[in-house]
């Protein structure tokens, strides 16, 4: 079970402060994020940069991690999980765990329910917060050429997601996880 953190966005709701850097308990958000899939279960992690890569790699300890950096970060989500997804082809793993870097509400323990809820190469689930669909998302091995076609944007994999709906196991996780964004200046009081 491989892990996939999209961590390349340019913060521009936060003026431009790439998430990734954002400071989380004395250490930047994307150390957090990507430990949080280790600790739940996903072996190898991968982390997609874009933003301000080169300080985040100069920051961030990210030594136990596998990077790849997304020269198109700022057409959106899509391009980084299309990098993702391309980086993981060749790794023998049978379904990635997708996260994104500004939820630390979403810890390991919301990571290893989805891992879970794994059945085989064309498994499909997602973590989901009083019924709502949310992160992190599973995608069998068998659904990432599919999912990488379909990527656009800011949206991710949500038009695939509502397209295979019938196939898509829920697993709810309220209970465990909060699913909020760390998008504006507001939002920022969330952080440790």
């Amino acid at each position: 079970m491989a892990g996939l953190l999209l961590a390349a966005g340019g913060g521009r709701r936060l003026g431009g402060r790439p998430k990734a850097l954002l400071d989380h308990r004395g250490r930047p958000l994307v150390e957090h994020a990507a430990r949080a899939l280790r600790d739940g279960g996903c072996d190898p992690v991968h982390i997609v940069l874009g933003a301000a890569a080169g300080s985040v790699r100069e920051r961030a300890g990210l030594s136990a991690y596998d990077l790849s950096e997304n020269p198109d970060w700022a057409q959106g989500m899509g391009s980084s999980l299309r990098v993702g997804l391309a980086a993981l082809a060749g790794s023998g793993a049978d379904a990635v765990v997708v996260s994104l870097v500004d939820q630390p509400g979403i810890g390991a323990a919301a990571v290893a329910r989805v891992v879970a809820a794994y059945e085989g190469r064309a498994s499909l689930a997602s973590a989901a917060y009083d019924g709502r669909r949310g992160h992190p998302v599973l995608f069998g091995a068998d659904r990432w050429a599919d999912i990488a076609a379909t990527a656009q944007g800011d949206r991710g994999a949500r038009a695939y997601l509502q397209q295979h709906a019938d196939a898509l196991t829920l697993v709810e996780c309220a209970d465990i996880a909060e699913p909020y964004d760390i998008d504006t200046p507001e939002d920022l009081g969330r952080l440790e």
